[in-house]
């Protein structure tokens, strides 16, 4: 079933801040040795609300850990608007296949048509950064699929950490390697977004996204022409 996240801040409030950063302070150091399934049920043991499990869709690996290891969990889609028509398949097949709850996230209604036109940073704002702040407040803890071989921005990621507005931030994927997640692919015959056998290794927003040259870097496709790398939903 898919559903919409409310309109409502983003803080956690005091008292479960300091609670989730105990744990991160006695946990965290832990969790860097185990497997990316092990950190999934420390957090599904540890949190007193569901893990809302972020997914671009580019992958399903998530997915799938999610639905082994977190079976509480919910999956949640940042729909911006402007999404491959490929990259809404995916979504789709991922609400067929899989038990857990799919969230699709969208932007407010009073976000600017077409502002990626003038200014990318604003649009990722609007269509990424504050729909993402809205989705976490019934949360104490979400879960990305950050890896630090994805760029030298990420290249520090930790497995655990507190998010800016106090909540758990869970990414299990830090230690994988591109060939990790080929193969866990490969071995559980996963949903594949078509178009990361088609030159674009790196997908996010369709007007932002453009094919990579053999060798280049994954993510050199995306923002093509601007001084940007980052969406902004993990800086």
């Amino acid at each position: 079933m898919t559903t919409t996240a409310p309109d409502t801040d983003v803080l956690a409030d005091p008292a479960t801040a300091r609670r989730l950063l105990e744990l991160a302070l006695d946990h965290g150091p832990s969790l860097e040795g185990l497997t990316a399934g092990e950190i999934l049920e420390w957090g599904a043991e540890h949190l007193r609300t569901p893990l809302a499990v972020t997914m671009s869709m580019q992958d399903t690996v998530l997915a799938e850990l999610a639905s082994r290891h977190a079976p509480d969990a919910d999956l949640i889609f940042l729909d911006t608007g402007y999404h491959f028509p490929e990259t809404l398949q995916v979504a789709a097949d991922v609400d067929k296949r899989y038990d857990n709850r799919l969230i699709t996230v969208t932007p407010a209604d009073d976000a600017v048509p077409e502002l990626y036109r003038t200014d990318v940073t604003a649009c990722c704002l609007q269509r990424k950064v504050e729909p993402l702040g809205r989705m976490k407040l019934p949360y104490e803890g979400w879960v990305t699929g950050l890896k630090r071989v994805d760029a030298p921005t990420r290249a520090k990621t930790p497995v655990l950490e507190i998010d800016k507005t106090g909540r758990i931030k869970l990414n299990p994927l830090a230690a994988w390697t591109d060939e990790d997640v080929d193969r866990f692919i490969a071995d559980n015959d996963l949903i594949i977004h078509p178009l990361t056998k088609a030159g674009f290794p790196s997908i996010g927003c369709a007007p932002c996204t453009g094919r990579v040259a053999p060798g280049a870097d994954p993510r050199s496709g995306r923002w093509a022409g601007a001084e940007k790398t980052e969406c902004g939903l993990h800086t």
